[in-house]
Parts: structure tokens; sequence; C-alpha cells
């Protein structure tokens, strides 16, 4: 699983993007970048060599080796380990840990749907937005939803 969080300075997080990855491959993360980052937007990672490619792609990078940084990972990356800690609840939470795997990117959409309107001010609107989404999308039929392995914007 990929995560992908838009911070905010001096502080705070803003959007969030989550996606199911095949493999932790450059190909896969390089992808799931580019469907989920502006290009040109500074990415912030790990010290995961698949993110090596990322300047080639248009993305300046910064990456931070967590093992030799000398902080653990909540305080080197606090916006991805505070989204994944959420995820981890509320799938604990609300689907009581019984996850069906070819259903994971459809949790995460759900998770990242909530997750990127957690401040509005005008719930109606959120509502009315979400019936309109559901009255001029294709209806998607069981079959797509397995197999769907691939994040699209």
């Amino acid at each position: 699983m990929a995560i992908a969080v838009e911070l905010h300075e001096p502080k705070g997080f803003g959007r969030a993007r989550l996606a199911r990855v095949p493999d932790v491959s450059a190909g896969s993360l390089i992808a799931f970048v580019e469907a989920s980052v502006e290009p040109g937007a500074s990415v912030l990672t790990d010290g995961w060599s698949a993110y090596g490619a990322l300047p080639v792609h248009g993305y300046p990078h910064s990456k931070t080796v967590l093992s030799a940084s000398g902080d653990p990972a909540h305080v080197a990356m606090p916006a991805v380990h505070r989204v994944a800690s959420l995820l981890k609840r509320w799938l604990l939470g609300t689907h009581q840990g019984s996850l069906s795997p070819q259903h994971l990117q459809a949790y995460l959409n759900e998770f990242t749907f909530r997750f990127n309107r957690r401040s509005s001010r005008r719930r109606g609107l959120l509502f009315y937005r979400l019936l309109e989404q559901a009255v001029i999308a294709p209806p998607t039929t069981y079959t797509q939803t397995i197999r769907h392995v691939r994040w699209r914007p």
C-alpha cells in the first residue's frame, strides 16, 4: 500500500491519497506518485531506493533515511504515519478487521474520501456532492470492483 499526504506550512496535513500497489518497485511507486502528486511538487520520502527516479519524472525529491536519522519513523514522517494509524483504527473499528483483499482499494477509496472531507464545514453540500457523483458515474459491476488493482484518480 502507498500513502501520500499533503503537508501544509507551517504545520498541518491536507489531502491524502492511498492506493494498493502490486509491489514496491520503482515502476509501481513512481506510477502512484504521478497519479497522486501535482507535477513539480516536492516529494518527501523515506530512503527506499525505488524513489530515486523521482527527479527524472519532474518531482524534486528529499529523502529521509529512517535508520540513519536517529528519529523514530512517526517523528521523521508524521503525516504518513498519522494517516496509516487512522486507517488501521478505521478498518478495525468499522470493519472489525474483516477485510477482503480483493476489495482493499475500495476500502482505501472510502477512507480517503472521509479523510479528505474531515474538516468540511458544509455537510449538506458533502451529501449533495456524493449524490451528484452517484448519479453521473456509470455503474460498477462486482467483477470490475475486484479486478481493480491499480489506483486511478
